[in-house]
C-alpha cells in the first residue's frame, strides 16, 4: 500500500533540499512516501544539490553536560512543548540526571533509570521522572545519557548552543591542557555538522550510495571523463561530511585539520581529534 503523501512531508523535503513544492511532491510520489529514497531522486536527476542533514525538529527538551576529574556526562530529555522545556522544574529534573549519572557512571540508560534517586532512595529515577510529569503535565522522556571517560592524555571541549538544544563535545589527544583550543573545534562542529571524523569512518554503504548518486547525474557524458567526475563528486562529499576534511569555520582558508596542526605547532606537542559528540534535541 503507497503512503499517503502529507503536507508535511512535502514542507520537510522542500526545507531539506530547496526544490520547488511541486516537485518534492513528485519525489515522494514516486519513492512512495521515502524520504530518503526522495532526496535520493531529486539529487540524481540534478535538482537538489545540497541537502540538510536535519528536518524539521520533532521533539523538544534540552541537552546537558556534567564533568568531573573522571569523567563527562551528557544526557538529554524531551519533553511535549518548549514551554515546559524552559520551566525550572524540568531543568532541575535534568540537573540531577546528570549530577547522578556522574557519580555512578551507569553502562547503560536502562541500568540508569532503575537507579534509586539520590535525593530520595525510596523511589527510582524512573519514578522521579514520572513525579515530574505530574507536576508538569505533560510527558518527559529521559532519551539518552552517556557517560565519556576521560583519558589521561587528552582535552575536552564543551560547546552548547541554544540554550542547551544543541550540545557538542569535542576530545583532543595530545595534551591535556588545551580546552580551549578542543572548544574552537566543538563551535566548528555545531555550526557545520559534520557525520563523521575521518573518511575510514565513512561506511561502505554510504560511499556506494553518493557513488550511485554521481553516476546518475553524469550518463550520458563520455565514458573517458566520468570517473574522474565521479571521483571529484566523491571527494567532495568527503570533505563535507568529515571533520578533519571540513573548511574551518572561522577560517575556511584551511581545514579542520590544518587549523589543529597549527595549533599543535605553538604549543610544541602533536593533537589529534581522538573523537566528537554531536547531539540535538530530538535527532
Amino acid at each position: 500500500m503507497t503512503k499517503e503523501i502529507s503536507s508535511e512531508m512535502i514542507r520537510e523535503l522542500r526545507e531539506r533540499t530547496g526544490v520547488g513544492m511541486g516537485k518534492c511532491k513528485e519525489a515522494l510520489v514516486l519513492s512512495e512516501g521515502d524520504m530518503e529514497k526522495a532526496i535520493d531522486h531529486l539529487r540524481k536527476v540534478g535538482m537538489a544539490a545540497g541537502v540538510k542533514k536535519e528536518g524539521r525538529e520533532t521533539k523538544e527538551g534540552l541537552i546537558l553536560v556534567s564533568e568531573d576529574k573522571q569523567a563527562l556526562v551528557i544526557a538529554e530529555a524531551n519533553v511535549e512543548t518548549d514551554f515546559v522545556a524552559q520551566n525550572d522544574r524540568f531543568k532541575h529534573f535534568l540537573h540531577d540526571v546528570v549530577k547522578q549519572a556522574l557519580e555512578t557512571k551507569p553502562k547503560s540508560l536502562e541500568d540508569f533509570v532503575l537507579q534509586p534517586y539520590y535525593k530520595d532512595r525510596s523511589i527510582t529515577i524512573d519514578q522521579y521522572r514520572n513525579l515530574v510529569i505530574q507536576a508538569l503535565g505533560e510527558n518527559i522522556q529521559l532519551r539518552r545519557v552517556e557517560v565519556i571517560h576521560r583519558h589521561p592524555n587528552s582535552s575536552y571541549g564543551i560547546y552548547s548552543h541554544m540554550g542547551g538544544k544543541l550540545v557538542v563535545i569535542v576530545e583532543i589527544e595530545g595534551a591535556s591542557d588545551q580546552e580551549a583550543i578542543a572548544k574552537e573545534i566543538a563551535m566548528h562542529a555545531a555550526a557545520e555538522s559534520p557525520d563523521f571524523l575521518k573518511p575510514e569512518e565513512v561506511p561502505a554503504h554510504v560511499m556506494a550510495r553518493e557513488e550511485e548518486i554521481a553516476r546518475a547525474t553524469v550518463e550520458g557524458k563520455p565514458a573517458n571523463i566520468v570517473d574522474k567526475i565521479v571521483a571529484g563528486k566523491i571527494r567532495a562529499f568527503v570533505d563535507q561530511v568529515c571533520l578533519v576534511h571540513q573548511k574551518y569555520v572561522k577560517d575556511n582558508s584551511v581545514t579542520v585539520q590544518q587549523f589543529l596542526d597549527i595549533c599543535a605547532k605553538k604549543v610544541g606537542k602533536p593533537l589529534s581529534i581522538r573523537c566528537f559528540w554531536r547531539w540535538k534535541v530530538g535527532q
